[in-house]
């Protein structure tokens, strides 16, 4: 979503983007005829690519002896392969080479954060000891923090910090950002503190060491390039541990850092990363959370009283999302709510003192929005979303009024009620393992995996930030709780794979249900949310903890899927275990075993399959639940299959920015499916006519997309226009709609 400022389209990745399909009438104005497709211009890029091991020194000296190709970072951990930089066509030649596996185009990196009220988790484990009867504090177990950085300084995390390395700034200092060297940063602090803080507050694993290693530079920018080569790094410094708190929105299986991750699972380090926060809807999981072997890892909400808006003649209570650098909502009985526009200083006047101004998201920053209302003594901001959907977000400065967003339907249900009453109650409402409105669900793209693989704390979280200590909330507070407890797990028993380990968290975590008492489904929580006692006391680990079967077309009669269960028995004594027979479902027939007995410490290999007869079952998305019961204890496999191409968004991940010459404009997509047609139409706000075509294309391959437009060929005025990127696969359309300004 494009945020314009000073008439500069600022990107912010991991805010929600809105997919509208238009099979049921079209939204916008009829498209006039496609234009021919335009010669693409020569343009400098920056591509990722994996090569064959064999052949990698070869092309290594190919590379080198173009003049026009820069090498930025070469890995043989993670993978084989380089990050080039060169013009497009001398770039395309490299990625048409037999040697090469795979290639995509190095994209930028936002932590996922926002603000809540102070809770820390992990007192539950601080009785628990080893075989050996040492305490269980993650003591001479290295974790691996690829974030913003560490403040080493900090006096809760001095004691753990044993060195690390500046990608940003090529040096062996990961200090955070600091403001005298640009917009300054924290998110690397408070995630440390999570994981292993040792002081006033006590993280998870408090004796655990922490690596640090700073990918994300001032404001918490990175590419991915440097996340890959701090993976890269990770892998060499031999860590236990690599937690990943950062992400996109692009949904899709072969983002190069899932990649990574996939790679450093392989080389035996425990990968925790987290799944987004551009929830609740299905799909909304960004690379790194689609590693298969890494532990994706969603949020849920401790015990907390969480307060809520109620219009006056609405049953339904709206939740909120509080911006970081606010102060917390604490308001309570009822407040006057006026409307304030878009924020603008013509929108507000001393009327509005004392009251709460409802704000729609668009034109101004978040920060410019909120100081103007404060300037008009503002007793609180809520900002409405202007895409379907809630969103996260910051404040560039810290404001001291509640400032909350909340979703665009939400925003308009209050803007409607304003002309009868302008009173609004803020109630508060217990809340404890729900999960969090803003947490990304899978599956997966392409692969249809379930992600996430497990929940955690992630809703108003009190850790360590530069300075002092500060509460927030994201999936990225929920990663570093699997993160820590990954490192008790790893010190309870330190030749656990990382399979295993995994499996321990999926085999013991506690189902989260709804307002109505039923069990959430595998895509929005995975298996559950953790629990750290259980997961180290599991006598039986079930792995793989989650099963996908694959894409089934109707126009089959009957197909089979087998997939291998493997029964790991680390008690010490024989196990048997036995299956629950499934509900019956039209179309669907398990063939499983009756029971299983395993003898102690004998891992055994299981074949389950499904009968699947596609033409008997909805087109779609299945899901549910394997049960297995080992003595008093049920294990719960969830499992997925697709019939026929589900309803998966056909584009996200749309940014554009200016181009690194003044006269180009840079764009980029992802494709999970590829593209029939895609193209960027671009209408006139205020009247919906069309005023022409950024872009357009046809046939374009699945992956990354990216151009270079240049502006003298665009027969477009400069101002801001609402953009429809489009793009048609299999006969269906999915649409972004952004406001983006053209011009300076």
């Amino acid at each position: 979503m494009g945020i314009i400022k000073k008439g500069i389209p600022y990107i912010i990745l991991l805010l929600l983007i809105s997919f509208t399909a238009t099979t049921n009438g079209e939204t916008y104005p009829k498209r006039p005829p496609l234009p021919s497709e335009n010669h693409i211009e020569e343009q400098t890029q920056r591509v990722m690519i994996v090569v064959k091991k064999e052949q990698f020194h070869q092309l290594k000296k190919k590379i080198s002896e173009q003049p026009q190709l820069t090498i930025h970072q070469t890995y043989q951990n993670v993978f084989y392969g380089f990050s080039i930089e060169g013009p497009h066509k001398k770039l395309q030649v490299i990625q048409d080479d037999k040697a090469v596996l795979h290639s995509s185009e190095v994209v930028s990196y936002l932590p996922h954060i926002n603000e809540s009220v102070p809770f820390i988790g992990g007192d539950d484990v601080r009785g628990l000891f080893d075989k050996s009867d040492h305490r269980l504090t993650g003591k001479g177990v290295k974790v691996a923090i690829i974030d913003t950085g560490v403040d080493y300084n900090h006096p809760d995390l001095y004691r753990n910090y044993r060195g690390g390395y500046d990608l940003i700034d090529g040096d062996k200092d990961p200090m955070e950002t600091m403001a005298a060297n640009g917009s300054e940063t924290i998110h690397g602090t408070h995630v440390a503190g999570i994981i292993a803080a040792n002081g006033k507050l006590k993280g998870i694993a408090p004796e655990a060491d922490i690596i640090a290693y700073r990918a994300l530079g001032p404001g918490g920018m990175g590419t991915s390039d440097q996340v890959i080569a701090a993976i890269e790094r990770a892998i060499k410094d031999k860590v236990d541990i690599i937690n990943l708190s950062l992400g996109n929105n692009v949904n899709g299986p072969d983002w190069p850092t899932s990649l990574a991750l996939d790679h450093a699972v392989e080389s035996g380090i425990v990968a925790v990363t987290s799944s987004g926060n551009s929830g609740p809807g299905v799909w909304t999981v960004g690379s790194p959370g689609t590693s298969a072997k890494a532990i994706s890892v969603g949020a849920s909400s401790p015990p907390l009283q969480m307060p809520y808006l109620k219009m006056s003649g609405e049953k339904e209570l709206i939740p909120m999302n509080s911006l970081q650098g606010a102060k917390p909502w604490e308001l309570k009985g009822l407040d006057t709510i006026v409307f304030g526009g878009l924020g603008e200083k013509e929108d507000l006047n001393e009327t509005m003192r004392d009251k709460i101004i409802l704000i729609k998201r668009g034109k101004l920053t978040f920060t410019e929005k909120a100081r103007n209302a404060k300037q008009q003594g503002a007793k609180a901001v809520i900002i409405y979303n202007n895409v379907t959907g809630g969103f996260s977000g910051s404040l560039e400065i810290p404001l001291d009024i509640p400032v909350v967003s909340i979703s665009k339907e939400a925003g308009l249900l209050i803007e409607k009620q304003l002309k009868q009453n302008s009173s609004i109650r803020t109630l508060y409402k217990k809340e404890e393992d729900e999960l969090a409105n803003f947490s990304s669900r899978g599956p997966v793209t392409n692969t249809w995996a379930i992600k996430p693989d497990v929940v955690a704390p992630g809703v108003a979280i009190d850790s360590t930030v530069p300075g002092g200590y500060l509460a927030l909330q994201g999936t990225s507070m929920s990663a570093p709780h699997v993160a820590g407890a990954c490192a008790l797990i790893k010190q309870a028993h330190p030749d656990w794979s990382p399979e295993q380990i995994k499996a321990s968290l999926m085999n013991t975590a506690t189902p989260l249900e709804n307002a109505q008492h039923e069990k959430l489904m595998p895509n929005e929580q995975g298996t559950g949310r953790i629990n750290v006692k259980a997961a180290i006391e599991a006598e039986v680990l079930v792995y793989p903890g989650s099963l996908t079967f694959g894409q089934y077309y109707t126009n089959h009669t009957r197909t089979k899927g087998v997939k291998s269960l493997t029964f790991d028995n680390q008690s010490d004594h024989e196990q048997t275990i036995y299956f629950k027979t499934p509900v019956y479902k039209p179309g669907i027939q398990w063939n499983l075993p009756t029971k299983v007995t395993v003898k102690p410490g004998e891992k055994r290999e299981v074949s389950i399959s499904l009968d699947i007869t596609p033409n008997r079952i909805n087109p779609g998305i299945h899901q549910g639940w394997i049960q297995i019961e080992q003595e008093e204890r049920l294990i719960e496999l969830p499992y997925i299959f697709v019939i026929d191409e589900p309803n998966y968004p056909r584009v996200m991940g749309f940014e554009l920015a200016n181009g690194d010459q003044p006269d180009l404009y840079k764009y980029q997509m992802y494709l999970p499916g590829g593209a029939d047609e895609m193209g960027i139409a671009l209408y006139d706000p205020d009247t919906m006519t069309f005023a022409g075509f950024l872009d357009w294309n046809r046939n374009v391959p699945r992956g990354v997309f990216v151009k270079e437009v240049k502006k003298e060929t665009l027969e477009l005025k400069d101002g801001i226009y609402k953009a429809i990127i489009f793009a048609k696969k299999s006969g269906k359309e999915d649409q972004i709609e952004v406001d983006i300004l053209l011009g300076e």
